[in-house]
């Protein structure tokens, strides 16, 4: 029987209900002290049954050693943080479904109010309406053209670079070409300055400073007239292109009648 008392407070008592027993028992006659005793052993299981709720939660709030206020102990142990509303807000109605969604039947809140109303459902039917126009079968149309675009879009581009790449040694040929032209231009230029320069010394008949004023009028001098040159031989060698072109036409033209013949 002792094991059972700290479970059960009827059991923790029942020397009470014994004593009530035996005086019923000894005295059958005497109702009023029995109904005396009755009170007050029930006034003393009530008090002691206080006294116990009172004590253990005493104890239960020395073992907050968090120091944790109540809302946030029962968020930390996954409860709702409040039994009652504390504001405005816990009223509104994203407020309950949210708790709803969380703590579920526990939440205390009526499941009934997560369905939504007529007219949240027509608003939601009316931005559908504006953000998704299309149907499914006419957003799938939509995506298999894009995706039908794009390839193409890839297609074409390897095909570019396919083609580019074929030719990537003509222009590989072409730069280095250019680039020896160039080369040989400079070069040819460096060895006329040279040449210009040395032809100037020897009109002088000695080394003369690059810097003095005869130098470089005699060096422009110089250069004017081989520019001079340089025109006219390829004004000459147009001359002699265009002599020849008349002289292959002529013959031609002369040709053409014995041909016929």
């Amino acid at each position: 029987m002792n094991k059972f008392r700290g479970s059960f407070p009827i059991f923790r008592d029942f020397s009470i209900l014994t004593r009530i027993s035996r005086s019923c028992k000894t005295a059958p006659d005497t109702a009023a002290p029995i109904a005396a005793a009755e009170a007050t052993a029930v006034a003393e299981f009530v008090e002691d049954e206080d006294e116990k709720e009172a004590q253990r939660q005493l104890y239960e709030s020395k073992r907050n050693k968090s120091r944790l206020l109540p809302q946030h102990r029962n968020l930390l142990s996954g409860r709702r943080p409040y039994t009652e509303s504390q504001s405005w807000v816990h009223e509104t109605l994203k407020y309950q479904r949210g708790l709803f969604g969380k703590y579920g039947l526990e939440s205390g809140v009526d499941p009934r109010i997560c369905f939504p109303t007529a007219a949240e459902r027509a608003e939601k039917e009316e931005y559908n309406r504006v953000a998704y126009p299309y149907t499914i079968a006419e957003m799938r149309e939509r995506i298999e053209a894009e995706e039908a675009a794009k390839e193409e879009k890839i297609r074409q581009r390897e095909e570019d670079v396919a083609a580019k790449l074929t030719k990537l040694e003509k222009w590989s040929q072409e730069f280095r070409d250019r680039v020896a032209k160039a080369e040989a231009e400079a070069r040819a230029a460096k060895e006329k300055r040279e040449r210009l320069v040395e032809e100037v010394r020897r009109h002088f008949g000695f080394k003369l400073d690059a810097r003095d004023e005869r130098f470089k009028e005699l060096l422009a001098q110089k250069e004017k007239e081989d520019k001079k040159k340089q025109k006219e031989a390829r004004k000459k060698a147009r001359e002699e292109k265009t002599i020849a072109k008349l002289l292959a036409k002529g013959s031609e033209e002369k040709s053409a009648p014995e041909s016929r013949e």
